[in-house]
């Protein structure tokens, strides 16, 4: 039997004491739970790792942006001196209302970018807001008459500048569609539009018993259909993969206005191309999604959680080869370098075993439930000791665990208080982690800048971040940047792991599929959009 339900906004939305006694271990005197508990916003409910529990009252979409770019008040919106804008910005607006078009400079600069600050961005024609599939094949079909490229466009949590406008473009913000429109706990699968907060979903389908993994950092404000335009992981894709994995098929505008449907709703279907994957991680680039069929899961057993640490990056990265050769699959393996370890440790004011000589940090999570997770946790703790680990400590405590999380999900506010930062997204073989680590450090000895590196051990994603303070030090910064792509493609890896590649990173993609790869990605994209009308200029050109 299913169910229906709408979640987030119909309007247009803008901008201990003795660790003896307590079972803690080693945390008394170095890691402070009670600062934790003053400092994290930790939700009633909220378990663990993989937000398997969530309040159950609706997110509110927030949309992120840095510094707005400087722009010239006159060349924003249409005006007389641009009599085409203005018939197009008079079309949208016949066809979606007033609500669903805005073009005061205000708005438009809030969407005029994602949250990577220096991937260009420009001055859109209008921003638009529809509510409907078939307000979208309104907006796409006068674009297209007019000659106008559009941009799509969700929450703007994207780190690649793949949201980010182009000077006369019309960004197409979806987040008025924000209908769970079908859940269907006999079959685990939910029908849903781009809009829906990923936070909600998960919310939505837990009261069934459910649970939708993907889980981006930003999970609790970035919506479905970024997600799905970005292929986005998080923090569980080393046991549950990333969101192609969870998508069995696909609501599509094309350039043409038409309307296309992929994939199917049984558990197997192998008929025709996977047109599904083809569309997740397109970025905008191959139509514009408007509904998605996901699979769901049942919801797992409250985790179990390990923090260890390491003196070096070596052993760390020694563990996570151990780990991975034993067969175990933690529902999470998280690593953080010293200077992530220290940025955290002063962003929360609190310590997180440095004062033990420790420096890699290696946090992970077991959700197999009962002995089975007691056991997993076993082989890790021995694992990690075995490969010189300093400090081991397990718990089965999910308040404990949670709090242990939201010490990693405070890397990002944390590097944000060093200075500026020019996040990376690069994968690597597991047993390469350790040398992508080492590799980050003699780039910044050579260009002079700190970069800290955190990331998913248990599938090889890791970010490094270059902190800058001042204009003249972006170029460093960017050498920096590259340094790393070129690195990570020296070790056989990607240079992206789950962000995408957006309006920053074409080279590097360029690069890593060669000539014929590249010949072949523009032969799909000119297929369904001879005209470049999606998102021009992203991922490649």
């Amino acid at each position: 039997m299913s169910s229906s339900s709408c979640v987030g906004s119909d309007g247009c939305v803008g901008s201990d004491a003795d660790g003896a006694d307590s079972g803690m271990g080693w945390f008394p005197r170095r890691f402070s739970l009670d600062v934790l508990r003053r400092r994290s916003a930790v939700p009633a409910g909220f378990v663990g790792s993989c937000n398997y529990s969530q309040p159950t009252s609706a997110s509110t979409v927030q949309i992120m942006t840095r510094s707005p770019v400087s722009r010239n008040p006159e060349a924003a919106g249409a005006d007389a001196a641009d009599p085409a804008g203005a018939e197009l910005v008079a079309t949208l607006t016949a066809r979606l209302g007033a609500v669903g078009v805005r073009t005061d400079p205000d708005v438009m600069a809030t969407y005029s970018r994602d949250r990577l600050p220096l991937a260009p961005a420009g001055t859109p024609l209008a921003v638009v807001f529809p509510s409907s599939t078939e307000q979208v094949q309104d907006v796409v079909r006068a674009c297209a008459d007019a000659g106008v490229p559009i941009v799509p466009r969700g929450a703007g949590s994207g780190l690649c500048g793949g949201a980010n406008a182009l000077d006369g473009c019309v960004v197409l913000v979806l987040t008025r569609m924000n209908r769970i429109v079908e859940l269907d706990p006999a079959n685990r699968l939910a029908v849903v539009e781009p809009g829906v907060v990923n936070a909600d979903l998960r919310a939505a389908v837990a009261e069934h018993d459910l649970f939708y993994p993907p889980d981006p950092a930003s999970y609790d404000f970035c919506t479905i259909g970024g997600n799905l335009a970005t292929n986005a992981g998080g923090l569980c894709c080393v046991k549950y993969g990333v969101t192609s994995d969870s998508v069995l098929g696909l609501e599509v505008v094309l350039a043409d206005g038409s309307v296309l449907h992929t994939g199917r709703r049984t558990v197997k279907g192998v008929a025709g191309y996977d047109l599904t994957k083809l569309f997740v991680g397109s970025e905008g680039t191959l139509g514009v999604i408007t509904r998605a069929t996901l699979s769901l899961r049942p919801l797992p057993q409250a985790p179990g959680t390990l923090v260890a640490v390491f003196p070096d990056t070596a052993d760390a990265g020694a563990a996570v080869t151990r780990i991975v050769g034993e067969g175990l699959v933690p529902s999470l393996m998280e690593i953080m370098d010293a200077a992530t370890v220290h940025a955290v440790e002063q962003h929360l004011g609190t310590d997180l075993g440095g004062g033990t000589g420790g420096g890699t940090l290696l946090l992970c999570q077991s959700d197999a439930g009962g002995e089975a997770a007691e056991r997993e946790l076993d082989v890790l703790q021995r694992v990690c000791a075995d490969s010189g680990a300093s400090l081991v400590h397990a718990t089965s405590d999910p308040g404990e665990g949670a709090l242990l999380m939201q010490a990693r999900r405070s890397v990002h506010p944390a590097i944000e208080s060093m200075g500026r930062d020019l996040t990376d997204d690069v994968c690597v073989p597991r047993t390469r982690i350790a040398e992508l680590i080492d590799g980050c450090a003699r780039i910044s000895a050579d260009v002079g800048l700190r970069i800290v590196v955190n990331g998913h051990a248990g599938d090889g994603n890791m970010h490094p971040t270059v902190i800058y303070n001042h204009d003249d030090e972006f170029d460093r910064a960017r050498s920096a940047f590259d340094a790393i792509c070129e690195l990570a493609l020296g070790m056989g890896g990607t240079v992206s792991g789950e962000h995408g590649i957006g309006k920053f990173k074409q080279d590097w993609l360029a690069r890593e599929l060669g000539p014929v790869g590249l010949r072949v990605h523009r032969d799909i994209r000119r297929s369904l959009d001879p005209d470049g009308l999606f998102n021009p200029g992203s991922m490649f050109t």
